[in-house]
């Protein structure tokens, strides 16, 4: 049976995957590219068709490109530090030492825990009686609105995106280094090489599409990040922690404008597909080199 669908077998083993994608994503893509030309605002039940409409109206608002920004620092600020720290974790923990299985459940613990209870447990830190202000009142300093000031918001609502994602990115590291070969390292430490210079010039180099990997999932992570702005902020105050996709939400399912949201969802698809061709540019070009 499989001799004579030889030819075919490798099209019948994508097949499933196949099916799921265009299930998932090519199918829902087309529907939600097709609403972008329609304008539900008015009503929802008889849209009307404005063509381009939507696009236009989006990128003359004010909103988005507040949003955009805040999307923008959400990028900056949480993919490095999603990128290093848990490298940094994982070489220290890739050593024999006393209660390394202990370390490693700790790190990885906040993985487990739902998105949901971590935003409610961190906006009880965050509160303006929080333990947080306190800790902060009893260092003599002036209390801060963690989550209503604009100037901090985005920022507080990042740090619990890096505490939920070190230990995932961690053992991702993990993983890789135990394919990094032994030998290396024993020839660093003949030729007297120190801890940083061991780690920059055999570490790095071996983890290199690891490094590529985690940035690349670490980056569209925090893009379309939802449930810790939902819970915690809001958005607000004054749009200060609104991201694309809690836009997209609330113009999709508060106000109920699926073409504007719709119009959002493509552009984000566009910066997506955009950021993941630059990451093969730069960090894999050499795997497609014919």
């Amino acid at each position: 049976m499989f001799k004579y669908y030889g030819k075919y077998a490798p099209y019948l083993f994508i097949l499933p995957a196949a099916i799921v994608l265009v299930i998932f994503f090519f199918i829902p893509f087309f529907q939600t590219f097709l609403l972008s030309f329609f304008d539900y605002s008015h009503n929802i039940y008889k849209p009307e068709i404005i063509g381009l409409q939507n696009y236009i109206n989006l990128f003359h608002s004010p909103v988005f490109y507040k949003v955009m920004w805040n999307t923008f620092v959400y990028l900056i600020v949480a993919v490095p530090v999603l990128a290093i720290l848990p490298l940094f974790l994982a070489i220290l923990i890739n050593r024999q030492i006393k209660g390394v299985t202990l370390y490693k459940i700790l790190i990885y613990l906040p993985v487990i825990v739902s998105i949901v209870v971590a935003a409610i447990a961190f906006k009880w830190l965050y509160a303006d009686q929080g333990i947080l202000n306190y800790i902060v009142t009893k260092l003599g300093l002036a209390p801060a609105g963690w989550l209503t000031d604009p100037n901090f918001a985005l920022y507080s609502v990042i740090i619990v995106t890096i505490w939920k994602g070190i230990g995932y990115y961690m053992i991702i590291y993990l993983a890789s280094l135990m394919s990094v070969p032994k030998e290396l390292y024993e020839a660093c430490d003949i030729d007297g090489a120190d801890f940083l210079t061991k780690h920059l010039t055999v570490t790095i180099p071996h983890i290199m599409p690891t490094i590529a990997l985690v940035t690349t999932i670490s980056a569209i992570s925090a893009m379309k990040v939802f449930a810790e702005i939902y819970v915690m902020t809001k958005g607000g105050p004054l749009n200060s922690s609104k991201t694309i996709v809690y836009y997209i939400y609330e113009r999709a399912f508060e106000n109920l404008d699926l073409g504007f949201a719709s119009a959002m969802a493509v552009v984000l698809l566009v910066i997506v597909m955009l950021f993941s061709l630059i990451n093969i540019l730069f960090f894999e070009r050499n795997k497609y080199q014919i």
